[in-house]
């Protein structure tokens, strides 16, 4: 299988967006330790702040004249046409007898990447970086099968998925007059099912088991995660121990120095990811929720957010707090004076504290982030999801409460017990007789 392998070249197309970049390019890595030849395709605007390879992974960047627009509408057809003009060029200039590309793997939402894929003679893989329950809400709830959801106090049952009321759906079943074009991006996801030669997902079976067999009766999906840093799990891939591709730079002296000189479980880190904005009456309930919480903290907040702090919240910091625009993520979501993760719940921020075993409050704002939040709560129970007043801010009470609920009460010991148990399942799914290492291999030998 190798020898065949080591003839192979994959190309892989994230989205260039920091959270669809960073699991497509540890799955790259996972497929480059097992021989195979592959390339990460981006655009210059993306790339300036990249190395020209990650590991073993190749970087191939696409030129352009123009920046990508602001607008997400103007901003998928622009990056529709760049792929489109280049990818044929980019396939002849890197195939040749030895290393044919044979597969490009693609971020599931740009599914028009399947039809350039199959004109060039190569096979399509849709990569999902969401998890499994929610492209089976969005099976379920696909518009073009009329499929109606009660939201009249009603729960919503659906096949191998658990009870979910209106607050546990993604916000695009019921807001999509809010969002119509990325509404309709979402469910366009669903042609893949019916169009791509393989369907990943950065998933592990035991993580999500039933809605898996559930989706694998259907489908012949693969899940090939958790995609995080090998480093963190089994350890198979020397020196992989950070993503490799950061489009920001990370403070990690300062940060470091200050939770080492904390006590073993004793730092609520607090990072909302790349994306996520909160309101301003939003920050200040969370910055006061953390202050009256009586627990230390650590706060992630970006440039763009830092006019939203009270001012006299950032004079009483002391050392209580330290706020900073970015820090080394798995550094300090590995620390031992951290004993709580406070998130959005995007699905990478999920992933990476079930793997190292952090319990966590969850506060989803958008998007998947209700869903993961109800099998954070709910489902895994490794930790407690913060509820909201009707106007949708959650108040500082709440999030102290919450914060020690987690980190201070009975309760807290079942959600760390979870949360270890949880890192160890993951560990093994992607260990050398793993659920997802086993797929992954089979993918191979298909090569």
């Amino acid at each position: 299988m190798e020898e065949i392998a080591n003839k192979a070249h994959v190309l892989v197309l994230p989205y260039p967006i920091q959270g669809h970049i960073n699991p497509m390019v540890q799955f790259s890595k996972r497929l480059a330790s097992r021989g195979v030849k592959v390339t990460l395709i981006t655009t210059d605007y993306v790339s300036k702040n990249m190395p020209k390879e990650s590991g073993s992974v190749k970087i191939e960047s696409i030129p352009h004249d123009d920046s990508p627009p602001q607008d997400l509408d103007k901003a998928l057809e622009w990056f529709f046409a760049l792929i489109s003009k280049n990818l044929g060029a980019i396939v002849e200039k890197l195939s040749n007898l030895e290393y044919p590309v044979k597969v490009l793997v693609f971020y599931s939402v740009v599914t028009w990447a399947i039809d350039l894929a199959h004109q060039l003679g190569l096979k399509g893989a849709a990569f999902f970086t969401q998890s499994c329950s929610l492209s089976a809400i969005y099976y379920h709830m696909d518009p073009e099968k009329s499929t109606k959801v009660p939201f009249d106090g009603c729960v919503v049952t659906l096949p191998s998925l658990p009870f979910l009321e209106k607050e546990d759906l993604p916000t695009f079943i019921y807001d999509n007059d809010l969002y119509p074009s990325l509404t309709k991006l979402i469910f366009s996801q669903n042609i893949n099912f019916k169009k791509a030669d393989w369907l990943f997902f950065n998933t592990f079976d035991v993580l999500e088991k039933e809605v898996v067999d559930w989706l694998r009766a259907q489908y012949p999906i693969k899940t090939i995660g958790p995609t995080i840093p090998s480093m963190y799990l089994d350890k198979r891939l020397k020196e992989d121990n950070e993503y490799g591709l950061s489009l920001l730079n990370p403070n990690g002296e300062t940060c470091m120095k200050w939770l080492d000189s904390r006590e073993i479980g004793s730092v609520v880190y607090v990072s909302f990811g790349s994306l996520a904005s909160l309101g301003e009456q939003q920050m200040k309930e969370l910055a006061w929720g953390l202050m009256t919480s009586n627990c230390y903290f650590l706060w992630v907040v970006r440039t763009s957010e830092e006019n939203k702090l009270p001012n006299e919240f950032m004079s009483k910091l002391s050392g209580k707090g330290l706020i900073l625009n970015w820090c080394p993520h798995f550094d300090v979501l590995a620390h031992q004076s951290v004993g709580c993760f406070f998130t959005h719940c995007g699905w990478n921020s999920t992933l990476e504290a079930l793997c190292l075993g952090v319990p966590m409050v969850a506060m989803p704002q958008w998007s998947d982030q209700p869903t993961n939040a109800k099998f954070i709560s709910d489902v895994w129970q490794t930790g407690i999801r913060v509820k909201a007043r009707e106007d949708g801010v959650v108040n500082r009470d709440e999030i102290a409460s919450s914060i020690r609920a987690v980190m201070e009460e009975e309760n807290g010991v079942m959600f760390k017990d979870n949360a270890i148990k949880w890192k160890q399942l993951a560990k093994e799914a992607v260990d050398e007789v793993g659920s997802s290492a086993k797929n992954i291999e089979e993918f191979l030998s298909n090569l």
